[in-house]
């Protein structure tokens, strides 16, 4: 299969960033909140660095927001223009009147996003359900992508994990929580591995104050109706940049069957395991995920 080599990728040196810890490099650098009207929907998105430099697109997994990479995307922003995106239906961003949720809903998104900031060359990145929406831009939307960057998640959705968004929504919603300290607290607790800054961020901004008090997620309940079984393998296959899967070595999300699939369909597709971490291992050993990533964007120079 003939790649599609980035045209930006090959002019420009990006400088080690390695060296920086995560706490030095998101303490000196806050993103800027910008919103962009796209099919009907005001998306709102965190920017770090330079609007003339290479673009990162990153894209959260369901019920998640952008701040939740807001700890290892100041990692990028000397060298990359950083756009971390709220979902529709997600964060600040508005909600679908139609309720429409799908992956193909999320992706039409980004690529009106995409045309409207001519965006070329984008490194596209996502975790979990942002993950698949990454994969199937790449597929659709080949000519826009140097890069793509996918976190813990894979072609399929069995139906193991759809059915249970639904349930977890709806419970959230009805009960929720005293304060947002106490939400991050039970974030941290359920989330052992994962950086407590990450999810204090989470339940920060990723939350409001309902009528009584309690606090809710900032979500359209909406979002589980089509968190559905589902196949991407017909948009993989068109994939012509290159391509990295970081997995949790914990994780059962993407089985070596589909591993294996994955590099028959893709020959040159890399695919990292980080032994004991879960779904989101970006945020569970961030430095040791940046290092993998930063491999990866090296070979692209």
């Amino acid at each position: 299969m003939t790649r599609k080599p980035p045209r930006r990728f090959g002019i420009r040196l990006l400088a080690p960033i390695v060296t920086l810890t995560i706490a030095s490099v998101a303490a000196r650098a806050q993103p800027v909140d910008r919103f962009i009207r796209v099919n009907g929907i005001d998306i709102h998105y965190l920017e770090w660095g330079d609007p003339s430099n290479p673009p990162i697109i990153m894209l959260h997994g369901i019920g998640r927001i952008a701040h939740t990479f807001a700890h290892i995307a100041p990692r990028f922003a000397a060298d990359y223009h950083v756009m971390a995106v709220d979902m529709r239906g997600h964060g600040d961003s508005g909600w679908a009147p139609d309720a429409a949720y799908t992956v193909r809903d999320y992706v039409s998104d980004i690529e009106a996003m995409a045309d409207a900031l001519d965006l070329e060359d984008i490194v596209i990145w996502g975790n979990s359900t942002g993950g698949r929406v990454a994969q199937m831009f790449a597929g659709l939307r080949p000519e826009r992508v140097g890069a793509v960057i996918v976190e813990d998640v894979g072609p399929e959705r069995p139906r193991s994990i759809a059915n249970r968004l639904a349930v977890q929504i709806e419970r959230e919603d009805a009960e929720g929580w005293a304060s947002v300290a106490a939400l991050a607290e039970e974030l941290i607790a359920g989330n052992p591995r994962s950086e407590p800054d990450v999810m204090r961020a989470y339940a920060r901004f990723g939350t409001r104050a309902r009528a009584d008090g309690r606090i809710v997620w900032k979500r359209d309940p909406a979002i589980g109706n089509d968190f559905v079984p589902l196949q991407h393998w017909p948009h993989i296959r068109r994939i012509r940049a290159p391509i990295i899967y970081v997995l949790g070595g914990n994780s059962t999300i993407v089985p070596i069957e589909t591993q294996a699939e994955l590099r028959r369909v893709l020959p040159e597709v890399q695919i990292v395991t980080m032994p004991g971490l879960g779904h989101y291992p970006s945020q569970e050993d961030p430095e040791g995920f940046l290092e993998i990533v930063d491999a990866f964007l090296g070979r692209l120079r």
